[in-house]
């Protein structure tokens, strides 16, 4: 297809989408033409910056230390369970919102651990995410445990056959994400999930790049637990608190890490030594980050009135679209797609490589034109199904044939 026919099929496909009202409810972005960034922060939604406004004069203004007892002790689990039922195929009473990605691997990992002991191994794959790899290795450290690495192809990622070849007696936990955070590869968790546990270890799994724009069943998968940010595909904005998930039949036994006075059983107890609280509560550290978990309340309210199988659908649509243009106006000069071309082993992002794109997404950038960077030579075009375009898909990809021809 040349240029002018992406143009005309991005309008079609733009007119016929059921979804495209949708974008009307998100901030537009002074000087940005095309946002292909959604998979690293969500763009705000409009509600969001009313019920900002309105919560900073309403709520902490007007009803001030009387808001915790009123209700704001009892959001992250009301919104963990609102994630939950709407994203995640997950029972009211496993999900909760607390501390950052991070703390919250760093939480589940060492619980897990604990939950297998005389087990000496964590399996996980080299090309996970920087954080899942660092705090993982530093549980084997304290525990002194040993790393086993599942290896993955460049363009794809972790397959059930490659973790039934490292899994074993000595496995305790194995941490994959669900969607790989440069290829975009979309891992078989159900799948992988029965592997570990026919080897008696237990599964993590990320969920940073797909919640939101992937529908998950973990109650359906035998998940035992799972973490993901919510300022992705959840637009929860810069720095917003991650979540959660802890199947019920782990809870009675999760081994709290980092023990803070809001995961006891009697926090205003005051009590001398520590008691965990009763479910999922007890994941709980400190005081919820309440003005940062808002605006990923009104994202799940979007998303279950579009619903998840919707969002899917245009996810995939756009990524097809996008390989589509990629191939027509970007392979002829050089760029190679490092991302699966099944729809079915694929997240809502692609990853195209070429030795410019470093310095083409510098100028890019400087035109309003924002898709992402990663080593070591890769442009990540980040399709955020409920407030991306077809035809601003095309706009970024047309800049970057752009770019490569100067």
């Amino acid at each position: 297809m040349t240029e002018p026919d992406l143009l005309i099929a991005a309008k079609e496909l733009d007119a016929a989408d059921p979804l495209a009202g949708f974008r009307d409810r998100f901030l537009p972005a002074d000087g940005v033409s095309s946002y292909l960034d959604g998979n690293s922060l969500g763009r705000p939604l409009r509600a969001t910056e009313e019920h900002l406004q309105g919560f900073v004069r309403e709520q902490w203004g007007g009803r001030l230390i009387r808001g915790w007892d009123e209700q704001w002790l009892e959001l992250p689990q009301q919104i963990g369970d609102e994630l939950g039922a709407t994203a995640l195929g997950a029972a009211a009473g496993q999900c909760i919102v607390a501390d950052s990605t991070t703390v919250l691997l760093y939480k589940l990992g060492r619980a897990a651990v604990a939950a297998r002991p005389g087990r000496t191994e964590i399996v996980l794959d080299a090309d996970n995410f920087p954080t899942d790899r660092y705090v993982m290795e530093g549980i084997a450290r304290e525990c002194g445990l040993t790393l086993r690495w599942v290896r993955a192809d460049y363009d794809g990622g972790v397959s059930a056959e490659a973790v039934a070849a490292c899994v074993g007696p000595q496995t305790a936990l194995a941490v994959f994400s669900h969607v790989a955070y440069r290829s975009g590869f979309l891992a078989d968790a159900e799948a992988i999930t029965s592997v570990v546990h026919a080897a008696g270890g237990l599964v993590l799994w990320d969920l940073c790049h797909s919640a939101g724009a992937v529908p998950a069943q973990l109650d359906a998968w035998n998940v035992d637990y799972a973490v993901g940010c919510s300022y992705k595909y959840l637009n929860g904005g810069p720095g917003a608190p991650a979540w959660a998930y802890v199947a019920s039949r782990h809870q009675a036994d999760f081994q709290q890490p980092i023990q803070g006075w809001l995961g006891s059983a009697d926090p205003f107890g005051m009590a001398q030594g520590y008691q965990p609280a009763a479910g999922i509560r007890r994941l709980v550290s400190g005081t919820p980050p309440v003005l940062g978990m808002l605006p990923m309340r009104d994202m799940i309210a979007l998303i279950a009135e579009a619903g998840i199988g919707a969002v899917r659908a245009k996810s995939v649509a756009l990524t097809e679209y996008a390989l589509t243009a990629v191939d027509a106006l970007l392979a002829p000069h050089g760029v190679v797609v490092a991302s699966p071309r099944d729809a079915a082993q694929r997240g809502s992002h692609i990853t195209i490589d070429h030795p410019a794109f470093k310095a083409v997404t510098a100028a890019l950038w400087e035109q309003g034109i924002i898709p992402d960077y990663r080593n070591p030579s890769g442009i990540r075009l980040g399709l955020s199904p409920l407030s991306t375009s077809f035809e601003e898909t095309f706009t970024g990809i047309s800049a970057v044939l752009a770019e490569l021809r100067r």
